[in-house]
């Protein structure tokens, strides 16, 4: 054993095999975590994405009116007949909307950019195609890198100007389109 480290000793100083042979600068450290921190580098975004809004409104309104008259003294106003008008207006009204939406998955996206505060600019898309139906999702937004776990995972609602977008085309897909036919029927009525 002596013998080969002392001969890898003088391969090394004459300089048959280069000394940065063994590791190469800008190489990681074999103990540091392998997060992303530069241009081109992936990370993983885990998307648990849930919202859920909900308005309600109640209106009622009443109003009534009146007005009468009685013969008057003069000519002109004594031969006006005695007469009464009222009216009353009554309205109410209610209405309510809920919607909510969620979204789970996982996707890898490239770090676009490193801007000057070290912030990273990330963008990703993802395409699954299963029996004739494509499923994709796009995802760009900013990463501090602070947020990214020693897993090199973010959860997307760590991501600032995150835009999310998910899409599905095929023959499922086209079956729950309006048809031509009925947004006609619904512009008509």
């Amino acid at each position: 054993m002596r013998t080969f480290v002392i001969g890898l000793l003088i391969l090394l100083m004459c300089g048959c095999v280069p000394a940065d042979s063994l590791w190469k600068d800008g190489n990681r450290s074999l103990y540091a975590d392998r997060k992303a921190v530069k241009e081109g580098d992936v990370l993983t975004v885990l998307i648990y994405e849930s919202t859920t809004a909900s308005s309600r409104a109640d209106t009622k309104t009443s109003k009534s009116d009146s007005a009468s008259t009685k013969p008057g003294v003069g000519p002109l106003l004594s031969m006006l007949p005695e007469w009464s008008l009222s009216g009353k207006t009554n309205s109410q009204a209610s209405g309510s909307t809920t919607r909510s939406g969620t979204l789970v998955g996982k996707i890898s996206v490239v770090v676009k950019e490193v801007l000057p505060n070290g912030n990273l600019k990330v963008e990703g898309t993802r395409t699954v195609g299963v029996n004739g139906e494509k499923e994709k999702i796009v995802l760009t937004g900013i990463v501090r890198p602070e947020d990214v776990s020693a897993e090199n995972t973010v959860p997307s609602t760590a991501i600032a100007q995150a835009e999310i977008h998910y899409e599905g085309k095929g023959p499922v897909g086209n079956k729950q389109r309006e048809g031509l036919l009925t947004k006609l029927l619904k512009w008509l009525f």
